[in-house]
């Protein structure tokens, strides 16, 4: 005879639904249920990084978007939950008399949207676009000594940006 397996609630990504109004207005609702805007202000395109934000819980969770347009198109884009950084268990793993790690490599691009989050290739992390949609990374190269060259992702924008490293 088999053993059950244990039961386990299904997983779920909750759904995030902006529906788009004549105005440049965005009504959101995550689940159904309304999301409402910061204080005395209103959800409009630019505070989509500020609404995926908020929807996910600051990025601890995934979250289905889906854009109702009022041309009648719409579109659905998965923006996973990003994983925190561990550098508390890089730093306890280090020797005490370790030599100094080695500067991080900056690298700097233009053309993203305000707040966007921005994938860093190879993939070592994700970073946000500052309010003037320029982004910053800075990238370990004792962590990744073969890299040479990034590629920066817009998430939302689908900018790419190529980078040399040094």
């Amino acid at each position: 005879m088999k053993n059950q397996p244990a039961s386990s609630a299904p997983v779920t990504i909750p759904l995030v639904v902006l529906t788009v109004h004549r105005n440049g207005t965005i009504t959101v609702t995550r689940d159904g249920t309304v999301l409402p805007p910061p204080a005395h202000s209103t959800w409009r395109r630019s505070s989509l990084p500020e609404i995926i934000e908020t929807a996910s819980e600051q990025r601890t969770v995934p979250v289905w978007v889906e854009v109702h347009e009022t041309d009648g198109t719409s579109f659905t884009d998965l923006f996973p939950a990003q994983p925190q950084p561990r550098h508390h268990e890089r730093a306890a793993s280090k020797p005490r008399h370790a030599a100094p790690d080695p500067q991080p490599a900056e690298v700097r691009a233009e053309g993203f949207l305000p707040g966007e989050d921005i994938a860093i290739a190879p993939i070592t992390g994700h970073t946000d676009a500052g309010k003037d949609g320029t982004v910053r990374a800075l990238l370990d190269p004792a962590e990744y000594p073969n890299v040479r060259e990034v590629v920066l992702v817009g998430r939302v924008s689908g900018t790419l940006a190529v980078r040399r490293l040094g």
